[in-house]
């Protein structure tokens, strides 16, 4: 093993890579764990207090830490830069129980080889966190599993800052696959979030006017139901409100703000020296208060002939420049979520009061509840902001996004995709697509009238908290999980067997490609190394793939039959991809696609540069 270079390290619950590599004929060197050794000269006060942090959020703690002599030590923290934090936004593994590695080997053969390569340096390194091993080290470790910086593409704020830069490098759209979000600690980005709650109530007041009115929009229809069960599932607000109907006004000012919008939409307010017309136009106070009647409360709305054709014609034309018109609903649903964590963990508030106002209707969420919370009130969003307002050179704790009300469910329930790819270079970028993924369900039927995190979070380690109620479709699967083979056969039986193939797959691929090549330069890669991603996605009406968000480091702790098979064998494709090829270029790397590698792009210079304009005035002939 010494002369073939084959040592290696494993980091974290992953006896999965443990058990191949020992196949392959490697030799592990062993990690000694930080915390047990920090445990062992700590007395028994110190001791409690320690398990008591670490029950708190065990991904932050009890990692091992290689260093050069040898052994464990713990961490000291990291250098990266500031504009991003260091990796709370990882979907780490440690809260799931690790296996038990004597039961891997009862006779003893590889601790007894272990030992004998205790100094030594591994040629591959499998780990969680890449801040806790020594830089002096890492660089010395030949195939490492992680890069050093991700930020820009797996945390929310880092996604949503850098998609919006994507024009710059493809002529894409990114209100195309990723639903429209804010980061609400730059100021500019949240007065951008108010503008566009406003626009959006206002053309919901049109679409809900047009419900009332017993009128449904071209391209905003539900799909037919089918013998199999239902596609999708959306409760609307109960019609019950107020006898007396809501001043036509209400329906006048929503217009007003529709028309002035195309014009901005049509830049025919590019000369324009006032401030947008969106902003000012009408008492914004005064209109929310009427949106909010007649959407949460079901206050009744009158429309005339002419204002019915106008609504009409002014959401088909909207529709042409808004790409997510069809996907947004007309209840205004946003959802906030903690910028870099993942999972629905995160602290809503910090120490700030619990500030709940009572709504008729509906469940309101808590602003101080832990995770994720959606809202559908302005004020509500901006509560939360005030507590992370910050600076611009400070990252912000929070991200605002647009929730997607008209989604496709199965019998149901929301369900959304867990997808993998992998990056073996970042110059030339080369992207890698896994043709298996997984399904992940709520635990409760779908419902906009109620935002509880069990109709609407999907991640295993939310919904294992929930039990499956008993009017919960009995088709929905007990675990939770669907492979993409089963959600293949249930399309088939809807009648759209192709639209895995040829709306989904492509769609996903588009994203993913889409979401790289705008991060790609804030990205830190190095030669021989990889990093295997989750991206997750929901589905549209219309079968059109939505990207959420980018997880680095994803699960790989099997939470159902179908994942303990779909993460082995992805496990197994990685080390085939990134190990076994280098020897046979020809070997079977499984389900893994190539499925872009770029040009190769010369390093650029950032330090020495003498940067000059010459040149000369033009005279008038």
């Amino acid at each position: 093993s010494l002369q073939e270079k084959k040592i290696f390290a494993v980091q974290g619950p992953y006896p999965i890579i443990r058990r191949l590599l020992w196949a392959r004929g490697w030799v592990e060197r062993k990690l000694p764990r930080a915390d047990r050794q920090l445990k062992q000269r700590l007395g028994s006060r110190e001791k409690r207090r320690l398990e008591t942090e670490q029950s708190g959020d065990g991904a932050e703690q009890g990692e091992a830490v290689l260093n050069p002599c040898g052994g464990a030590q713990p961490s000291l923290g990291t250098t990266e830069p500031l504009h991003y934090p260091w990796p709370h936004h990882e979907e780490e593994e440690q809260e799931e129980e690790e296996e038990d590695e004597d039961n891997e080997d009862p006779d003893g053969i590889h601790d007894f080889m272990s030992f004998l390569v205790r100094d030594q340096v591994p040629n591959f390194l499998w780990t969680i966190h890449l801040g806790t091993i020594d830089r002096e080290l890492l660089r010395k470790i030949k195939v490492v599993n992680r890069y050093p910086s991700v930020h820009a593409l797996s945390t929310k704020e880092g996604l949503c800052l850098n998609l919006q830069n994507l024009p710059w490098f493809e002529q894409a759209d990114p209100n195309t696959f990723f639903p429209r979000c804010y980061r609400l600690g730059i100021m500019e980005e949240q007065e951008a979030f108010i503008e566009d709650f406003r626009l959006t109530a206002a053309r919901s007041l049109l679409k809900l006017a047009l419900e009332k009115a017993g009128d449904k929009l071209v391209g905003t229809e539900q799909p037919p139901k089918s013998n199999t069960g239902p596609a999708t599932s959306h409760p609307m607000p109960s019609t019950e409100g107020p006898e007396i109907p809501l001043s036509p006004q209400l329906v006048e000012e929503a217009l007003e703000v529709c028309e002035q919008h195309l014009d901005v939409l049509g830049h025919q307010d590019i000369d324009r020296k006032t401030p947008s017309p969106c902003r000012t136009c009408i008492d914004w106070d005064h209109f929310l208060q009427g949106y909010y009647r007649v959407a949460h409360e079901g206050a009744r709305l009158t429309l005339s002939g002419a204002q019915r054709e106008r609504c009409q014609s002014l959401l088909q034309r909207l529709a042409e420049q808004l790409p997510q018109l069809s996907m947004e609903g007309n209840l205004n649903i946003w959802i906030l979520k903690p910028g870099a964590k993942s999972r629905g963990r995160g602290k809503a508030g910090g120490s700030r009061g619990c500030t709940q106002a009572p709504h008729r209707g509906r469940v309101s969420p808590s602003l101080c509840s832990p995770g994720i919370v959606c809202a559908t009130r302005l004020e509500e969003v901006l509560q939360l902001a005030q507590g992370c307002t910050t600076p611009l050179g400070r990252v912000c704790e929070w991200v605002v996004q647009k929730y997607m009300e008209r989604l496709l469910t199965i019998f149901g329930t929301k369900f959304d995709i867990r997808q993998w790819f992998m990056v073996t270079d970042g110059n030339p970028l080369t992207v890698w697509f896994y043709r298996d993924c997984y399904l992940r369900f709520c635990s409760q039927p779908f419902s906009l009238r109620h935002l509880e995190h069990s109709r609407h979070l999907c991640n295993v380690s939310v919904q294992k908290k929930y039990r499956t109620l008993p009017h919960q479709d009995p088709r929905v699967p007990p675990e939770g999980i669907w492979s993409s083979k089963q959600f293949q056969a249930h399309l088939a039986r809807l009648g759209r067997a192709d639209a895995w193939h040829q709306v989904m797959v492509p769609g996903m691929k588009a994203a993913i490609l889409n979401s790289l090549r705008c991060t790609q330069d804030h990205m830190g890669f190095r030669k021989g190394s990889f990093e295997l991603y989750g991206a997750d996605f929901l589905i549209g009406e219309d079968y059109r793939p939505w990207l959420l968000e980018i997880n680095s480091c994803p699960t790989m702790s099997p939470s159902s039959t179908v994942t303990r098979q779909l993460c082995a064998n992805v496990q197994r494709d990685t080390l085939r991809l990134v190990l076994d090829r280098k020897d046979n270029p020809r070997c079977s790397i499984g389900a893994f696609e190539l499925i872009y590698k770029g040009a190769a792009v010369p390093p650029c210079m950032t330090m020495g540069l003498n940067l000059m304009v010459e040149g000369c005035s033009l005279k008038k002939p």
